[in-house]
Parts: structure tokens; C-alpha cells; sequence
């Protein structure tokens, strides 16, 4: 801006940028400030228009010297609490936000030491020893004491989502300032795995946003979530001092763009960098999408069920979905050499002339409910579909309403324990098991948790998968290929078990002329 006239004269004042150019200019200031929201309401472009506009900021960044990763999401994330939480991302970034007594480190199935650096277990199983670090911190500084742990882990045990995984624990007490001590009424050598499952997570006993893991959440907001190194974290600390969630749900989705548009796809980097983008880490998802037959209904007998699940096999269904190639494949196995059985069964069984269906997300089902209902239709059999928005069973009620429940189930690094927990933790199995079934499935699950060997309570497990899926009450579908793109400049990019990738091991090379 410059003025030029004299004192007592008309002066004359003359703008050296248009407004355009401040506009833009501004614009650029709250792009690279991480005000996404603010700029797309300035903008007021057309969805078409705002990649253009968000992709240079996108990726990897570095500003005022530390290394920041901003990742565009799909959709509003939601409130990030260990006890509510059921989205895989939600997971994936609570996994991120708390510690636990234990941890699980990416590609390892045996649970780590975490706020604990050691633990010991009484020769009859029956009393577990946390020995904790000193010198633990909650995120805002503030010292973590024994005293909030033992007020937190005492909640734990009565709340209903981790209640289940602490139902043999008698008393939890803390006989030094840095010792956890568990007493329990029967031995359950699964516990170190459940003190590191997300229901178990570690959080602050007055102020539950609070936690110590390797990122703190600096914001929570419907269109940005940012986490921030925690600077007094216990173990290594994270190459990235931030990550940020751009939520751009107004994005248009292109079927070349692999970005977090769908969740099984994830694409660090900017626009100019996506011909560069290369998978860099891919693995089938150990969880699957599965059918359970509600057996407490009664509607389908057990030879029935095994009907209905030799025509799925044999129809090759879930090999011809109208889902983008390469995102899911048929399982064949539940786990690693836990097969799934093949059903044949006489032509003269059929099926009932009604069933009803019910399914919540992930998204990929409703291709699999309209492909069922079908091929049910070419065998007499009228599928009604009913639809449940939410990502977990809200009730045993509910569950009762529905012949075929159609949902999926996450497994984690350490997977048989994931499906241990599952069968204690899901509604759904005291929904569709008969009650003297229910009653067996719980004394199953307390002799096998009393076996000290790892492999012995991995065989008796199996064994009991074995009879659900050979009673064709429930059949793993199909798994996900989960993928993880980046350009050659992003390192250290390893995925989860969730198909997250590991935010502790991300790295970005500083800015160096050439």
C-alpha cells in the first residue's frame, strides 16, 4: 500500500495488491497454520475445486523446523474414549493417545512392557506383579502416581466394555508406590494381553482426555484432529513432533485416488506427489467380515445353516461383489491353519421361506446383503435386510430381531487373544447361543485361560472355533488387503494390524538444498 499527496491536499491511496492477491495470500497463511476449516470457508469452492486447494499442504511438512504429517479423512471421527470408541481409525489413534500397564508393538503378538517395565505371576497363577517406571507422566506434565492407576484400574473392573476382560480378578491393590498387584480367584494367563487391549488403556481418573502414550491430543475438533509428541513420554519417542487429521468429507472421491477416501486405502503425500505414491506396506487383515446364524431364534436348524453356507461356498458369491479389485478377498481360514470347513449337505434339506437379515457397517456389506438375498430367492427363501448404522450389537434385544447377523471383526496383533477377548466381550454370542450353549462357551473360556502355556490355550481355542464354524453358527467371509502408499521421501511406514500404519516409526527427511 502506498499514499502519496502533500499536507492539506487531497491524498491519493494506491494498492500494490489486488484484493485477489490478499485473499490467496491469506488463504495460504491459514493452509499452511493447519486452519483447513477456515480456508475452505474463505474459499467457498466447489468440491471439485478443493483438492486443488488442500493437496500442497497435505502429507508431509515440516514447519518451524519439525516434522508434521497432515492426512485427509473421509469422515468425522469419533469421540476418541477407550470404553466407547468402535471405528478402526478410532482405534488406531486411542492405541496412540493411552498407555497401558502393557502395550502391543507393531508385528509382535506378545504383549511389551508399557507404564510396567516388568511383571511377575505367583507359581499358582493367582497373583500378578506390575512393577511401574518412575518418574511416569500424564501429558500435561503432571506426575502419574500408582495411586491414579490403582483409581482408574479399579473403574476398569466395574465398567460393562472392560469388565469382561477383568472377570477374574478378585483385588487390585498397590502394596509399593510403583507396584500393581493383581489377586485373582482362578488364574487367567491371558492378562498381561488384556491389561494392553483398549478397553484396559490408562486414563487420566479425573480428567479422562488426559493419557501418557507417545501422542497427546492437542485438538479434537469435528474438522481437524491434531496429536503432538508427548514430551515426557517413558519409551522411545516418536520421529514426528505432530499428526493431523484433515476431516474433508466434501472431497470428491476418484477411483484412481487411493487416499483415506476408504478406509483400507491410505495415501501419504501430496497432489503433486500421488504419481510417485508406491505401496509401501500391504498384508491381509488378520479380522474379517463374518455371517452368525441366530440359533437362539430357532428359525434355522444347525443342517440348514449348513445349507445356506454351502450355497455361499459354492455360488462363488463373495468372489464376484461389485467391490473395487483388490480390497477384499474370500477367507478361507479364520486364522493361520484354523480352516474353514467346507459344508455339503443333502438336497433335500431347504431352507426356510422366510429369514431375516441384520447388518451394520462396514460398507462392503451391503453388496454381500443384496448378493445373498439373491441367490436365497433362486432357493425359495425370501431375505428381508434390515440395516443398524452403529459399528458394534447395542443389545441382546436387538440381536433377538434377526435370523442372519452380517458385521465384521477386527483382530489384533496378538490375534487369538483378540478372538478370546471377542467371545467375552461381544453381545452378539450371549444373543444367538442357546442358553446351555452360552453357559458351556463361558466354562470353556475359564478352563482355557488357566492353561500357562501359550500353544496349549491356542489349541483348545482353535478347537472351539472349530465347533462354532463345523455348527455353521459362524463363518468368516472375507478379509481385507490392507495397503499403505507413500512417496519415496516418507520412511519408516509400517502397517498395524488395524492397516493404520505405525505412527511411532513414520519418518520425513528434513528439507535439505540440493
Amino acid at each position: 500500500m502506498a499514499i502519496t499527496g502533500r499536507k492539506g491536499k487531497r491524498a491519493q491511496l494506491q494498492c500494490l495488491k489486488t484484493p485477489d492477491e490478499l485473499r490467496t495470500a491469506h488463504l495460504q497463511r491459514l493452509l499452511q497454520l493447519g486452519d483447513h476449516q477456515g480456508a475452505l470457508e474463505m474459499a467457498q469452492l466447489a468440491p471439485e475445486h478443493l483438492q486443488e486447494l488442500l493437496s500442497p499442504h497435505l502429507g508431509g511438512q515440516w514447519q518451524e523446523g519439525s516434522p508434521t504429517l497432515r492426512i485427509p479423512y473421509y469422515r468425522t471421527l469419533e469421540k476418541l474414549d477407550p470404553l466407547t470408541l468402535s471405528g478402526r481409525a478410532e482405534q488406531h489413534l486411542v492405541a496412540t493417545v493411552y498407555a497401558g500397564l502393557t502395550r502391543f508393538n507393531t508385528g509382535c503378538p506378545e504383549p511389551q512392557p508399557d507404564l510396567a517395565h516388568h511383571w511377575q505371576i505367583s507359581e499358582d497363577g493367582l497373583r500378578w506383579q506390575f512393577f511401574l517406571r518412575s518418574q511416569l507422566r500424564w501429558h500435561n506434565g503432571e506426575a502419574l502416581t500408582g495411586q491414579q492407576l490403582l483409581q482408574t484400574l479399579n473403574a476398569l473392573q466395574h465398567h460393562p466394555r472392560s469388565q469382561p476382560l477383568l472377570s477374574s480378578v478378585a483385588a487390585i491393590s498397590l502394596p509399593h508406590a510403583l507396584c500393581i498387584q493383581f489377586d485373582l480367584q482362578m488364574p487367567d494367563y491371558w492378562l498381561a494381553h488384556r491389561l494392553a487391549e483398549l478397553p484396559c488403556l490408562i486414563t487420566h481418573p479425573e480428567l479422562p482426555n488426559l493419557g501418557a502414550g507417545p501422542f497427546k491430543l492437542a485438538l479434537n475438533e469435528p474438522h481437524m484432529v491434531r496429536l503432538e509428541q508427548h514430551p515426557y513420554y517413558h519409551l522411545q519417542h516418536p520421529y514426528l513432533e505432530s499428526i493431523e487429521y484433515w476431516i474433508t468429507p466434501e472431497l470428491p472421491t476418484r477411483s484412481t485416488d487411493t487416499s483415506c477416501q476408504h478406509p483400507v486405502r491410505i495415501t501419504i503425500g501430496q497432489q503433486g506427489e500421488l504419481a510417485q505414491a508406491r505401496p509401501v506396506q500391504r498384508s491381509m487383515s488378520q479380522g474379517w467380515c463374518y455371517l452368525a446364524i441366530n440359533q437362539r431364534r430357532g428359525v434355522l436348524s444347525e443342517a440348514q445353516g449348513q445349507k445356506l453356507l454351502m450355497l455361499i461356498q459354492r455360488s462363488g458369491l463373495l468372489a464376484s461383489l461389485p467391490i473395487q479389485q483388490g480390497v477384499i478377498m474370500p477367507s478361507h481360514e479364520m486364522l493361520p491353519g484354523w480352516a474353514i470347513p467346507e459344508h455339503d449337505v443333502r438336497q433335500d434339506v431347504e431352507l426356510p421361506p422366510r429369514l431375516t437379515l441384520l447388518y451394520h457397517p462396514p460398507i462392503e456389506l451391503e453388496s454381500v446383503t443384496q448378493a445373498l438375498q439373491q441367490l436365497l430367492a433362486e432357493h425359495g427363501c425370501q431375505l428381508e435386510i434390515r440395516y443398524y448404522s452403529g459399528k458394534r450389537w447395542q443389545s441382546t434385544e436387538q440381536i433377538a430381531q434377526a435370523d442372519l447377523l452380517l458385521a465384521d471383526n477386527l483382530i489384533g496383533e496378538a490375534p487369538e487373544a483378540t478372538l478370546e477377548s471377542w467371545l467375552r466381550r461381544d453381545l452378539l454370542w450371549q444373543g444367538i447361543l442357546q442358553e446351555e450353549d452360552w453357559q458351556h462357551q463361558q466354562r470353556t473360556l475359564q478352563q482355557i485361560q488357566q492353561c500357562p502355556a501359550p500353544q496349549q490355550r491356542f489349541s483348545q481355542l482353535k478347537a472351539y472355533y472349530q465347533q462354532l464354524m463345523g455348527a455353521a453358527i459362524l463363518t468368516p467371509l472375507f478379509n481385507y488387503q490392507y495397503q499403505v502408499s507413500a512417496p519415496p521421501r516418507i520412511h519408516g511406514v509400517m502397517l498395524t494390524a488395524y492397516g493404520w500404519f505405525d505412527f511411532c516409526q513414520a519418518w520425513l527427511p528434513p528439507p535439505l538444498d540440493d
